[in-house]
């Protein structure tokens, strides 16, 4: 798939993650799209990644160098990064969407904000890289 810079950007949990550690999983190209959306001020992270890194955890999943209210407070601080908020139009499109979509509800939520927003969603999970590929998102691997 070919992105332009100009795209706004969804970060899959992971992604967002991965952008905080610094690790080398996010590939260039990754990290290009990321910057050139948050100089637009169009690189969001949906609400429900703060959760589920939460859980991960608390799981003992994740570990984190800080507390995770603080790591999340520093993540969502970083220039341009936004919080993309759960709001109704996402809540109830994230049960319409179109085709054959994961079963997850977190990653349910996370399509339907990138469709919200029109946004390119930077993720490494195969079913959603499928389902962009199947043209029902844009979708963009973490990993390239």
């Amino acid at each position: 798939m070919t992105v332009d810079n100009a795209s706004a950007v969804v970060l899959d949990t992971h992604t967002l993650v991965w952008l905080m550690q610094g690790s080398e999983r996010l590939g260039q190209r990754s990290r290009e799209l990321i910057a050139a959306a948050a100089d637009a001020d169009a690189a969001y992270v949906a609400a429900i990644s703060a959760w589920e890194i939460a859980m991960l955890v608390a799981k003992g999943r994740l570990a984190l160098d800080r507390d995770v209210g603080e790591w999340l407070a520093a993540a969502l601080s970083l220039p341009g990064l936004r919080l993309a908020a759960l709001d109704p139009p996402v809540a109830v499109d994230s049960t319409r969407l179109p085709g054959d979509v994961h079963g997850d509800p977190a990653d349910r939520l996370i399509v339907a904000t990138a469709r919200h927003h029109a946004a390119v969603l930077i993720t490494d999970d195969r079913l959603l890289l499928g389902y962009g590929a199947a043209g029902h998102v844009r979708a963009h691997r973490a990993g390239a």
